[in-house]
């Protein structure tokens, strides 16, 4: 279990696989390494055989670099409307 730094509550923590940091369970990205924690073929839902580049979605946030898969950003998360 790790402590919040502000306000210590327990949270549930996990190991980072590339440099030992404790982090937050739920964590995508390692804090102390900045290691992807996940497989970004798997998170999005798709095998790299299975992603066309040539006709990928991008997604319309403008700031953010994801891609729509499954009708939201791979990213951020953000729902994609193909009306607007």
């Amino acid at each position: 279990m790790l402590k919040c730094p502000h306000c210590d509550k327990e949270i549930e923590g996990k190991t980072c696989s590339a440099c030992g940091a404790a982090i937050p369970a739920e964590s995508r990205y390692c804090l102390q390494c900045g290691v992807s924690l996940i497989n970004p073929s798997k998170a999005a839902g798709v095998s790299s055989d299975e992603f066309d580049p040539d006709n990928r979605v991008l997604c319309p946030d403008g700031t953010c670099t994801g891609i729509i898969e499954n009708g939201k950003c791979t990213e951020c998360g953000k729902p994609f409307n193909e009306n607007h």
